[in-house]
Parts: C-alpha cells; structure tokens; sequence
C-alpha cells in the first residue's frame, strides 16, 4: 500500500509518499480499505517531533479516517467486511489502509459521504468528551469557545447550539467570526481587536459563561478565568500558547469554578469505544437529521499531504482538511 511517512522531523517537506507492507487486522481489530483521512494538529506536531504516537500505534500520521472495512480481526463482532465506517485511530490514517480498534468504529452518517465523514471522528469524539462529559454543558448555559473556525471549534459550535446552549466564540480574522457565527454564535470575538473577558462579561450582564472550551492555553488562563461564572468549568483541550500559566487561585475559590482537561489520543481503547457509544447515541442523530454537519475547508491527495500540512500552519482554514486516499 501507499503511505505517507515522516522522514525526518522538520516542516511539512519532510512528509514523503512511501510504499509499506499492507497490515492485517489482529485481534479486536478491522482493516479499512481508506477513502479519505482528517487532517489534525496533532498531526503537525508529531510531523515535528513534538507529539510521538503512543505505545504500540502507528508512527504513519493520521487520527481519522472513512472508509471500508476490507477485513476483520479474530473476535470481531457487530462489522462486516464491506461495511462503510469512520474511525477514530491513534496512527496510521494517512494511508489507503489502517487498522482500527473494532470499539473504535462507528457506521458513516446516512446522508454523508466518506470525504465528510473522514472529518468526523476526532472532533466530536472531543467535542464530546470534553464539553458534554468533563464540562457538563446543559441546556441554557453559555458557553465560550476559543478557536471557533477550526475543525474542533465549527463542531462544538454547533453541538452546544443543538443542545440549548448560548454561545460565544474567538476568532482572529473577520471572516472566521462571521463562519462561527453563521454556525450558531451569537457573538464571534476578534481576539486581535477585542478582550473576550470584557465582551462575554458583558453580554451575560457581568455573570460570565458557564464553560469555556480552550486550545490556547498560556496567559489565555487568567483571562478564561476572569470570564467564568459562579460554578464555571474551564476545559483545556491544548495549549498553543504553552503549557504554563501563573494564575490568581483566589477566584477558583470564591466562584467555585473548576478547571479541568484531558487528552484523547493516549486514552484506551475502552474508553474510546465508551466515548464512540456516546457520539453515535447523541450525536448522530444530529448529523442524520442535518441539524449539525461537519464544515470542510478542502481536499488534498494523499500524496499532497505536505500541502495539506501547508494550508493547516497558515491558520487561514476555517474547519477541516481531509486527504482523499486512493486505494
């Protein structure tokens, strides 16, 4: 099979099309013929040696793919093989073949293509996760989300808006404020030209937001803190501005907020395949019903993948970057 490998770490020219022995699926696990893989940062990360895959996985980049499953593992149940899925993988997708953990595995969206549905598994797997478990959104609470044109954000935009949530957002450029917006944000902040402490404050008449989803990180912590209400949740989910912060405790205390975070590609299968049950449950529904769809800002070949690589580092996108693969 064709693979896309990492030569070296560097930039995006070290991403090389490669030929690699075609695996076979082991026990609890499917082979799927790909049609098409997400583009994450995590991926840019690993690219330059800053994220390795965890134990056992893949070093081949790529956490999501769709396609067709070619052929299952001893004590596989539930699949079979030409049945067309999307999974959330941790390595390996950049490939026209990949192995998934079976738990792992969830049917295309009727109504969605493979393209759309590559685009699925890693957001709402975190979306999920992250705003609905550890930050416990409900209905009629506000909710503020950083990076809200990016594949993560276009998703947990439209999610807490399904489910009876207020919204906020941060972008950096006017035309992401005004995709965040015609997503369902009430407001979409500038944060180039505007304190989204000031503005969430201001639009909850001083209260603040019941949760704040984060990938920034860095002196972002102070700044989240000051915009959460009474009982608020601050969820971190990555850290482009570092991983370390200075911080006044005084508020965490006296408004009862609670920080929390979590990481989703060293998790177990069997915490995976748990989150899987949830997305399918809640969330599918939603994207078969058309209420929630997954935004796409672009395809790539796989053998393109540096581009696609190009494009993610420019931070002009506005939601997910998917590699069509050829098998």
């Amino acid at each position: 099979m064709i693979a896309v490998d990492i030569k070296e770490f560097g930039g995006p020219e070290v991403l090389v099309p490669v030929e690699r022995p075609r695996p076979s699926a082991g026990a609890g696990e499917v082979l799927v013929r790909v049609a098409a893989a997400g583009v994450n940062r995590p991926d840019l990360m690993q690219r330059a040696g800053k994220y390795p895959p965890p134990p056992g996985a893949s070093a081949i980049p790529g956490l999501e793919i769709a396609g067709t499953i070619a052929q299952l593992g001893p004590g596989v149940t539930g699949w079979r093989e030409g049945d067309e899925v999307c999974a959330l993988v941790a390595g390996g997708g950049y490939a026209e073949y990949c192995l998934a953990p079976a738990p792992q595995c969830l049917p295309i969206p009727r109504g969605m293509d493979a393209v759309h549905a590559a685009a699925v598994p890693e957001t709402t797997f975190t979306v999920w996760t992250n705003v609905f478990e550890r930050g416990k959104l409900r209905s009629g609470e506000t909710i503020l989300i950083h990076g809200g044109a990016s594949g993560i954000g276009t998703t947990a935009i439209q999610l807490a808006r399904a489910f009876g949530a207020r919204v906020f957002a941060t972008a950096g450029q006017p035309q992401k404020c005004a995709a965040c917006e015609s997503l369902g944000a009430e407001r979409a902040i500038n944060y180039r030209e505007e304190d989204f402490t000031a503005v969430v404050r201001g639009a909850t008449n001083g209260r603040g937001v019941d949760v704040i989803l984060d990938m920034v990180g860095g002196d972002y912590l102070q700044r989240n803190i000051d915009a959460l209400a009474p009982e608020g949740r601050l969820v971190q989910i990555a850290f482009l501005k570092g991983p370390l912060a200075q911080i006044n405790l005084a508020p965490l205390m006296q408004r009862r907020l609670t920080l929390t975070g979590s990481t989703l590609r060293p998790r177990s299968i069997a915490e995976k395949g748990a989150i899987a049950a949830a997305v399918q449950a809640h969330v599918w529904p939603l994207f078969e019903a058309g209420t929630v769809r997954p935004v796409l800002h672009g395809t790539f070949p796989l053998a393109k993948a540096a581009e696609a690589h190009r494009v993610m580092e420019a931070d002009t996108h506005i939601g997910k970057i998917v590699l069509l693969v050829t098998a």
